[in-house]
């Protein structure tokens, strides 16, 4: 197994600031890290931002920051500060977001996504130096930005990808990948993608769990979530490439309009495959098969049915011995 046991922050259902007392139980519980993302709720940064006071000994990371939503020397500020209130505990997660948060939500054209992120890593790695970047990358130019406070440790920089090319990347030119919306098979698929130039990169997993609740209650939550990401094109040709035939009736339907069609169409085998659920024992054991087939840090993002308590799933999700 693993030493690594991570969390996704915030919790979902309780507000941010009350989320004090869980976070700092966190590692007394076995949690080695907690991972934020950026989408349409809370930033990535200021919620670890308050983990680092809150948990001193905890890891903290963005999974994921858009390549797009900040300017190239604001996100270098962003992950430098954050890398000096929490030094050598930091990771940066970055990577292409989707169409949909990107244009419709932040009316940023959504063009050469590997490109951008690319460019991206390599101006990172620069401005962390403190040297003066004056570059012309493919999808940017930087002309003459200086990070006036470089972190005391540089924070590793991860790439969200899915397909081949992205996780080429991520093990070429970055400390390693995050993938997500994904099975413990399919991770046998593209942790190899990642290694192919050398053993040792990190594989950071967000694992969808739905603890606790009835097969039913949970296949018709992760019915939901598997509609609302897995139409976005980006995940979409991802499932197409590994195969996922299932969801071809979701598709189609979801092409054609048919948004409960689309709904009713994902199977309930996808569902098991995609999202973890069921008794607290059995989660932990299927959590388990991602690491036994290469994920390095599972990072636990739960989906909580209407009156399950935040903190008693944080709990029970814990590791055991």
């Amino acid at each position: 197994m693993t030493s690594r046991w991570g969390m996704t922050v915030p919790l979902e259902g309780i507000p941010l600031l009350d989320q004090r007392a869980i976070i700092e139980r966190m590692p007394d519980q076995g949690y080695t890290d907690l991972w934020s993302a950026e989408a349409g709720a809370t930033d990535a940064f200021t919620p670890l931002a308050l983990a680092s006071v809150w948990a001193p000994d905890l890891r903290l990371g963005t999974a994921i920051v858009p390549a797009y939503t900040r300017g190239p020397a604001t996100l270098a500020m962003s992950a430098a500060t954050m890398a000096a209130a929490a030094p050598g505990r930091f990771a940066l997660g970055i990577g292409t977001s989707s169409n949909v948060i990107v244009e419709r939500w932040n009316a940023i054209p959504f063009t050469e996504p590997f490109k951008k992120v690319r460019d991206t890593v390599r101006f990172l790695r620069e401005a962390f130096t403190g040297a003066r970047v004056k570059a012309d990358y493919d999808t940017f130019s930087v002309q003459g930005f200086t990070l006036g406070a470089v972190p005391p440790q540089v924070p590793p920089i991860l790439v969200a990808a899915l397909r081949p090319g992205m996780l080429r990347l991520a093990g070429r030119e970055a400390d390693g990948a995050i993938i997500n919306w994904l099975s413990p098979e399919d991770v046998r698929t593209v942790v190899p993608y990642v290694h192919e130039q050398g053993e040792g990169k990190e594989i950071v997993a967000r694992i969808f769990v739905i603890p606790g609740a009835d097969a039913d209650t949970a296949r018709g939550i992760g019915r939901w979530a598997i509609s609302a990401y897995l139409n976005v094109p980006v995940y979409r040709a991802f499932h197409e490439w590994l195969g996922r035939e299932e969801l071809n009736p979701m598709w189609k339907a979801w092409d054609e309009g048919d948004r409960k069609g689309a709904l009713a169409a994902i199977p309930d085998s996808v569902v098991d495959e995609l999202i973890v659920h069921g008794p607290a024992e059995y989660c932990r054991e299927r959590i388990g098969a991602y690491v036994e087939n290469g994920v390095t840090t599972p990072a636990l993002a739960p989906i909580l049915p209407p009156g399950i308590d935040p903190a008693g799933v944080v709990r029970d999700l814990a590791p055991r011995d």
